[in-house]
């Protein structure tokens, strides 16, 4: 068992005591020596004593003078698995909930900074090019259809100047105040955004 963010030692313990309640070391049998143990985990000494004096205090383990590292409890191996599993499972769907929080503004400000990019290039290209065409598209049921520019009044009402209108497939620049307006033509105008 290897839980992350525990500590080396914790994770030693609850290994140990997973194998206590597994069946695979029973209450009676002797233990590996600290130097055993450190080796086999590829640990220290220190943190494989650390992992012994935890199992101790939970009283899964008892150490003697001379006899070594003796199994008492598998029903405490049992109790200490499961408050191991649960404490570090929280902990770690909390720093996965975190590191999820973390990404998700990492990619919101790199959202922002794309759209600013945007804006940006946006502003500029208006800047070079002050004519870019507004569009509106005509449909059935509008009051001026079947009429021409000059009969609407269109730059009177809009303070806007037609400059192109597409009917079909055919496109008309620079209509003259003659031209009919036929539900969906697309007149393209420039003037006030508003």
């Amino acid at each position: 068992m290897q839980t992350k963010n525990a500590p080396r030692y914790q994770q030693i313990a609850a290994d140990i005591a997973a194998r206590i309640a597994g069946g695979e070391i029973r209450p009676g049998d002797r233990m590996y020596a600290r130097s055993a143990l450190a080796s086999q985990y590829h640990v220290s000494s220190e943190t494989a004593r650390r992992a012994i004096s935890l199992l101790c205090d939970m009283d899964i383990v008892e150490v003697t003078q001379g006899v070594g590292v003796v199994i008492r409890s598998v029903e405490n191996a049992v109790q200490f698995v499961r408050q191991f599993d649960e404490e570090y499972t929280i902990s770690a769907l909390k720093n996965e909930l975190i590191d999820s929080l973390n990404e998700q503004n990492r990619r919101n400000q790199e959202i922002k900074n794309q759209l600013e990019n945007l804006l940006d290039k946006v502003t500029r290209f208006q800047e070079l090019n002050p004519f870019v065409p507004y569009q509106i598209e005509l449909r059935e049921g509008m009051a001026h259809l079947g009429k021409n520019l000059a009969e609407v009044n269109f730059w009177h009402h809009t303070l806007a100047t037609v400059v192109a209108i597409r009917h079909g497939t055919s496109l008309m620049l620079s209509p003259g105040p003659y031209a009919r307006l036929h539900a969906g033509d697309i007149l393209y105008f420039i003037g006030q955004q508003d």
